[in-house]
């Protein structure tokens, strides 16, 4: 029985009786319904204090204290809509109703607030050399440096763990011991971790023909030197509203030309644009993938994300970008690392 039908009880129960309904339970609320679970109203500790010091005895009805006209919501509230609402009447809880005004569900503020856990898989790519990081690399690997005060790898997980995904994959080849050592089998987090042995590099896509068992929802594969505060819950939302293969993240990168650019038609001079500045879309190394990708990447060799969706727009499947306006930077270079520890604080606190 779902815990918020033991708060339901009928309006000529005695006061004393709802009082230990409320104590005894963990939504600090009893719902007032009739013979068939249509709300007639909701009691709070408040409710009763204000009816005893109005000389209501603990004996009487609880229909002579109750809120009579309690908010409510409809079963075709989005998360957003119950929230404002809560937010906007200062209240914890708030009864769900459906058309007939039976109670259906109680939406309590905690749980809206916590984030529910999808069984979207993610693959973080940490195999890689970091050659262009050396010296830091040298004994550590890249995804294990610190950035702020943690892992680069560690902002990572924690990112996806504010959305509620909880099964993790980890690829790992160079230093690939230290990694997990830090990361063990993720139930410091509360999650779950399991490791893609690379026993030779296999690119940006390669390691996701040693999955243990093939996906069985879309998943993520993010390479494992970003920082970024992208929102992987809308990004899991595109994917899915456009019945997409998949998915890449993409970045805004400005080029300025630092000549005057000269245009001609033969050899005549037709125009001069000074220091054009050229814009373009480039691939930010993060992407969701339906399953039946898997089945298109060649076991145990070396295969990239660009040779992948180049597959999938051959075979004519839906490949979508998603333009990233949220922070993002690729460590790639020192300075790129000296960057990220400067803008760390300020941007994930």
């Amino acid at each position: 029985m779902k815990d918020w039908k033991s708060i339901m009880i009928g309006p000529e129960a005695p006061i004393l009786q709802v009082i230990e309904i409320i104590d005894t339970g963990a939504r600090q609320l009893a719902l007032i319904v009739d013979e068939n679970q249509r709300l007639l109203g909701t009691v709070t500790d408040g409710d009763i204090r204000r009816g005893l010091l109005k000389g209501k005895l603990l004996s009487e009805p609880v229909s002579l204290v109750m809120n009579t006209y309690p908010t409510v919501a409809s079963p075709f509230d989005t998360r957003e809509n119950i929230l404002a609402l809560m937010k906007v009447r200062q209240l914890h809880q708030i009864p769900v109703v459906d058309e007939e005004g039976r109670v259906i569900h109680v939406e309590m503020l905690n749980d809206l607030l916590r984030p529910k856990r999808k069984e979207n898989a993610v693959v973080l790519m940490a195999g890689g050399l970091g050659t262009r990081l050396r010296p830091l690399t040298q004994e550590c690997p890249k995804p294990l440096l610190n950035v702020g005060n943690k892992p680069l790898l560690e902002t990572i997980l924690l990112n996806f763990i504010e959305y509620g995904f909880y099964r993790f994959y980890i690829s790992v080849n160079y230093k690939a011991d230290m990694i997990k050592e830090h990361f063990g089998d993720g139930s410091r987090w509360n999650v779950q971790i399991e490791y893609i042995n690379e026993e030779k590099s296999l690119g940006t896509a390669g390691a996701l023909s040693l999955l243990p068992e093939p996906p069985s929802l879309p998943f993520f594969v993010m390479n494992g030197d970003l920082l970024t505060k992208v929102n992987f819950e809308q990004l899991l939302d595109f994917h899915i509203a456009h019945q997409a293969s998949g998915t890449m993240c993409v970045r805004d990168y400005d080029y300025q030309v630092p000549y005057g650019v000269v245009k001609v038609d033969k050899q005549r001079l037709i125009g001069i644009e000074e220091k054009p500045v050229q814009r373009f879309f480039v691939n930010s190394g993060i992407y969701v993938l339906d399953p039946d990708v898997v089945g298109l990447i060649p076991y145990n060799s070396i295969f990239d994300m660009p040779s992948l969706f180049d597959v999938l727009m051959k075979q004519n499947k839906e490949t979508i970008a998603f333009p990233i306006r949220e922070y993002w930077l690729d460590i790639g270079r020192i300075s790129d690392f000296e960057r990220a520890n400067i803008e760390f604080e300020e941007v994930f606190g």
